[in-house]
């Protein structure tokens, strides 16, 4: 009786425990819900621009949605606000992976690698130290169960002695090279400290070099991954699963997704990054500091506000304000090099992002020449209500280099692309029909002259000659 008395006051004890903490579990999770509602009020910077489609209302702190190839900013709240990022920042050590190594390298396991995350919270791989396997193998570990492990050992393999100070630089370097402006990387796993952050924006020009490397965004598109028994890796039953809900057959799968990371720390909170492509338009969504599962609702509604109300149009053949001819002056039916094709062109390959039921007559164009890319001669950026909308390039026809034809002068009504060897040949002929006149005109006056000077010769003679007459009379 006294040892079931004793279990019964440890059990009532234990119970009593759970009552007096579930309060305070419950106001915690209330307090952590109130806090998104009052997210939901931060200004969305888009729904500010004159005729642009309304975005949705999101407990995120911070959100964006872009085109992925253009870069078109379609939806942004607080986009440059600074926040932990939590492990969405392996897709910028995957980049640097993907850059620095071979994806068949083998990566050994230290135990500091090993050892530098708890392992009862920390997402992880179970793999043991002094293990080995291929890079391909460490980055589906990290991308698709998020194993911050894993992102150590990259770290180690690149650097070396350098270690994760070194691999931080690299980061850095290469976020900035992406186009980050609000960040400042520390760890490769995203494992917090108060100086590793970034910005829903810097995630978002990361995120656009990652999906645009089909590798790396194949990875993060798998569901789970089964490493195999080797030499160097003894485990027969090592895999990882990927955390992310939107997945098909999971609870918020989304159609033509392309990739997905997820991220979560007490700090962070919920963070997100995805892809998904459809009827031909690839949209980029980033998620910062949001309650689970609205993460994946966050997402969701700003794919599918990005897929209802924006539109693909390709400029080469719709703007009738550019015209790039070779009539007259600067076109001949066959040109210099024997082609009847003009030098330039606006790339069929170019395209800007319009909101839906907008036309091109609603746009204002900007034409550049800073900051071309090798095979550029010019860029021309689209506006829609002061709003940067995408960007058509001007390429040759031809394959010649940028020096040789440049100029674009522009009408009232229109822009005109002209070909500077053209003018370079007029210009040309002119001076040489110049020069054959100054030469003809300089020829007749020299002959003048002689003549004249002859003429006098011949009077100055005849007096002589008169004068030596007189003398000897």
């Amino acid at each position: 009786m006294k040892i079931l008395s004793k279990r019964l006051l440890s059990f009532f004890a234990v119970l009593m425990s759970i009552i007096m903490l579930f309060p305070n579990v419950c106001y915690a999770e209330e307090d952590l819900i109130e806090q998104a509602e009052q997210r939901k009020k931060i200004p969305i910077e888009s729904n500010l621009i004159d005729n642009w489609p309304a975005g949705p209302e999101i407990g995120a702190e911070s959100a964006i949605l872009i085109e992925a190839n253009t870069g078109v900013i379609l939806y942004e709240k607080n986009i440059h606000a600074k926040l932990y990022p939590a492990s969405i920042t392996k897709i910028l050590t995957a980049l640097i992976a993907y850059d620095e190594s071979d994806m068949d390298d083998m990566v050994t396991f230290s135990y500091d690698a090993v050892n530098s995350i708890d392992w009862r919270y920390d997402a992880n791989m179970g793999i043991n130290p002094k293990s080995s396997i291929t890079m391909e193998e460490t980055l589906y570990g990290m991308l698709v169960g998020s194993a911050n492990e894993a992102a150590y050992a990259i770290a180690e393999h690149i650097c070396g002695d350098g270690g994760l100070d070194a691999f931080a630089t690299l980061m850095n370097e290469k976020a900035k090279s992406l186009g980050c402006v609000d960040s400042n990387f520390v760890t490769p796993n995203g494992i917090h400290d108060d100086n590793h952050y970034t910005s829903a924006y810097d995630m978002a020009m990361i995120a656009k070099a990652f999906f645009s490397n089909e590798y790396l965004s194949g990875i993060s598109c798998t569901p789970s991954y089964h490493f195999k028994q080797t030499d160097t890796q003894p485990k027969d039953d090592m895999a990882v699963y990927a955390k992310s809900k939107l997945f098909p057959g999971k609870e918020y799968a989304y159609d033509g997704l392309v990739g997905t990371k997820t991220g979560y720390t007490d700090k962070a909170r919920q963070t997100l990054v995805s892809c998904a492509q459809r009827d031909g338009m690839k949209l980029i969504c980033v998620i910062l500091k949001e309650e689970a599962p609205y993460q994946y609702t966050d997402t969701i509604d700003l794919f599918n506000y990005g897929f209802s109300n924006f539109t693909i149009e390709y400029v080469a053949d719709e703007d009738s304000r550019f015209q790039i001819s070779n009539s007259h002056l600067f076109n001949t039916d066959v040109d210099v090099f024997g082609s009847n094709k003009p030098l330039l062109e606006i790339s069929p390959d170019s395209y800007i992002i319009l909101p839906t039921g907008s036309t091109l007559d609603q746009t204002e164009c900007k034409i550049e020449y800073d900051n071309l890319s090798d095979n550029e001669y010019a860029r021309i950026d689209y506006y829609y209500s002061d709003t940067l909308i995408g960007s058509a390039s001007v390429v040759s026809t031809q394959n010649k280099s940028p020096l040789d034809e440049e100029i674009v002068e522009t009408t009232e009504n229109q822009i005109y692309f002209f070909n500077i060897n053209h003018i370079i040949g007029i210009v040309l002929l002119v001076a040489i029909i110049l020069s054959g006149i100054f030469f003809l005109i300089s020829f007749i006056n020299t002959s003048k002259k002689n003549k004249k000077k002859s003429t006098s010769n011949k009077k100055y003679k005849y007096k002589n000659k008169q004068l030596e007459w007189k003398h000897l009379k």
